[in-house]
């Protein structure tokens, strides 16, 4: 019951962080997917139904290697194998977040990462947030190289695509991909001046310490909320 209980929660929150992303613009139409970590595998967005009308049981169960754990359900996300591959290789993630938001797929178009341009790239866990190479979207290939991409990292950007963004829950997640954005735009911006000046490695270890000490990105979500 307990179990049950907490997985309804999770569908609920799921809906929700949904809806939320494509009424603030970081997400359009039916484009990118959503998946959270339960007990037994993931819960993720179904393909082709707009966010507006998708309902908590409308989510998809699957294992971590991508098959139903129940039946009749609808099918699940194209991209089902990416996220699958994610949180089977990365324990410490309980949440995805793929996107389509404008800044961060016309950064991706140019195959560029976003560089320290400005200390909040550190949100992602490095001094920059890579660019995953292009490959086809839902094979193995494509997923492949997001997790190239994502390594000890928890956001990043998929050539010719999108952005991805991970987190220990949806919350986190979901202030990662509007972090993303955000940078993406300014340094869409700070380029039209010419290449921008970046933050030496020296500095973003201090960067890096100063969310440490405060605890930063933890903080931030619990201020801001959903």
């Amino acid at each position: 019951m307990i179990q049950d209980l907490k997985d309804k929660k999770l569908r609920e929150e799921l809906v929700l962080v949904a809806r939320r992303i494509n009424s603030i613009g970081l997400n359009q139409g039916t484009s990118g997917n959503l998946s959270v970590r339960i007990s037994d595998g993931i819960l993720i967005t179904p393909s082709s139904l707009p966010f507006e009308e998708m309902e908590p049981n409308d989510l998809v169960a699957l294992d971590l290697l991508g098959n139903p754990l129940w039946k009749g359900q609808l099918q699940p996300s194209s991209e089902w194998r990416l996220h699958t591959d994610i949180l089977r290789k990365r324990v410490d993630i309980g949440a995805i977040i793929h996107c389509h938001s404008v800044h961060a797929s016309a950064v991706s178009c140019q195959e560029r990462a976003i560089p320290s341009f400005h200390y909040m790239t550190a949100v992602a866990g490095g001094n920059d947030i890579r660019c995953a190479t292009y490959a086809t979207f839902g094979t193995k290939e494509f997923s492949g190289f997001a997790l190239e991409a994502l390594e000890g990292r928890l956001a990043c950007l998929l050539a010719h695509h999108g952005q991805m963004a991970l987190g220990e829950n949806l919350k986190i997640a979901f202030q990662i991909a509007m972090e993303v954005e955000t940078l993406s735009n300014m340094y869409l911006k700070a380029s039209l001046l010419g290449d921008p000046p970046l933050l030496t490695s020296e500095q973003m270890i201090e960067v890096h310490n100063q969310f440490k000490s405060m605890n930063y990105g933890k903080k931030a979500i619990m201020d801001k909320g959903i």
